[in-house]
């Protein structure tokens, strides 16, 4: 079976879990027989590991003078000529103006190209979004139009368009992975152009696979979805080596507390530290650690220098690869306070490297955790007792320790993917059947 599957990131260009979650289940899928994925991203640096995978970058396929034909996600478009003439345009907001001006007048929508036919995408999660996932959906159907494969897979809101302009142009259903939503990210202030495309991607999906049971809910309460297209697949974590092999000096006695994700309204940033105000107004030899970044980055240094606990609290900026398992190894507790997190998979990688986690209730990953402490996220009270029981207890904190190891080492991508597999062979099934 020969997968088309649409990501934002591969590594090792990735800002966070829905790269690392894509990355683990096209690995666990490529360990199955008789499965092929062709993964296709905006933008390819070049220095991506393809040992598992047929990595594809839209920004390497030249689209001028060619004609698709499919619907498009903003509006309908019965046919679009890509051609290297510039659209003189400044922002999203001005290209969708002159887009819309076009189409009203009956002409072909242009997109911007290079000299070589080909369409310049920065990959990130910039002030052109919009416009690049609009693009993106573009050089996707050309791709769907020259590849062969069975089955698509769209990962998140970015690449849902991408998934349904593939979708009409091959006929092939689709697939789509939430990873989130916009009520996960947005605190319930929900950005009525994402939802739109959200839930476009739901609507022309022939099945849904949410990464916990807490976003299957939101899923079909929020987006009006029937619950038997919806079906949940949790993620999972990579066997980590990097662990065994990392002899770390801390250079000083304390414990180590961490945090580590983006620090965002989503993932309770403020939470731990009121958590850690708490628990150092009765221990001392403790340092708070907040590592990632994020919109709130500013206002958490405020808050920390407002509680006068600066000297026993660090800010690291974002980590990535190996930094990541440098910083766990250094650590006594690594704590996950999300607001509303679909899955988490940092935990995960902590528990793998020797960490005991203290979780919300209001994330996905604990519905698969036993030897984790979970807590409601706004209950400070409780988080900081945790904190406290398991820097003060070591007999705790080893139980902890051995047990969540143990447990975290049965969580497979393999397992995950194929879950994934029978819900492929289950749409293509009931695809040739009509």
């Amino acid at each position: 079976m020969r997968v088309l599957m649409f990501g934002w990131e591969f590594p090792p260009h990735i800002s966070g879990g829905l790269g690392t979650a894509s990355y683990g289940l096209t690995r666990g899928m490529t360990s199955l027989k008789d499965m092929e994925v062709i993964f296709v991203v905006p933008k390819a640096w070049g220095d991506e590991d393809q040992s598992a995978v047929r990595l594809i970058g839209a920004n390497n396929i030249p689209v001028a003078y060619r004609r698709i034909s499919y619907r498009g996600f903003t509006r309908e478009v019965e046919k679009i000529e890509v051609r290297s003439e510039i659209i003189p345009y400044t922002d999203p907001e001005e290209f969708w103006k002159i887009t819309r001006r076009k189409e009203a007048a009956g002409q072909r929508i242009l997109v911007r190209t290079d000299n070589k036919g080909k369409i310049e995408f920065s990959g990130r999660y910039n002030g052109n979004l919009l416009e690049e996932i609009y693009n993106y959906s573009v050089v996707a159907a050309v791709i769907a139009s020259e590849e062969n494969f069975d089955i698509i897979h769209a990962h998140d809101w970015l690449a849902y368009p991408a998934g349904i302009a593939a979708s009409q142009v091959s006929g092939k259903p689709l697939v789509i992975h939430v990873h989130a939503t916009d009520f996960d990210r947005s605190g319930g202030n929900v950005n009525p152009e994402v939802y739109r495309i959200e839930k476009q991607g739901m609507d022309a999906a022939a099945r849904i696979i949410t990464v916990s049971n807490l976003t299957r809910d939101i899923v079909i309460s929020k987006y009006n979805i029937d619950p038997a297209k919806v079906e949940t697949v949790y993620n999972a974590v990579e066997p980590v080596d990097v662990t065994e092999q990392l002899q770390v000096n801390k250079g000083f006695d304390e414990k180590v507390v961490t945090f580590l994700g983006r620090i965002t309204l989503q993932k309770g940033p403020e939470y731990f530290i009121e958590a850690a105000n708490k628990v150092l107004k009765v221990m001392k030899n403790v340092r708070f650690v907040m590592a990632g970044s994020g919109d709130m980055m500013e206002r958490m240094m405020r808050r920390a220098a407002a509680l006068r606990i600066t000297d026993r609290f660090h800010f690291t900026g974002f980590l990535r690869g190996r930094d990541v398992f440098t910083m766990l190894a250094m650590s006594d507790v690594y704590i996950m306070p999300s607001v509303s997190e679909p899955f988490g998979i940092s935990p995960l990688e902590a528990m793998l490297s020797n960490v005991p986690v203290i979780i919300s209730k209001q994330s996905g990953v604990a519905e698969i955790l036993t030897h984790a402490v979970k807590v409601d996220f706004w209950d400070i009270d409780a988080m900081a007792d945790a904190i406290y029981g398991i820097l003060t207890y070591p007999a705790l904190s080893g139980e902890f320790i051995r047990n969540g190891r143990e447990e975290v080492i049965r969580i497979k991508w393999e397992n995950s993917a194929r879950h994934v597999r029978e819900i492929y062979e289950e749409v293509l099934g009931k695809n040739k059947s009509h």
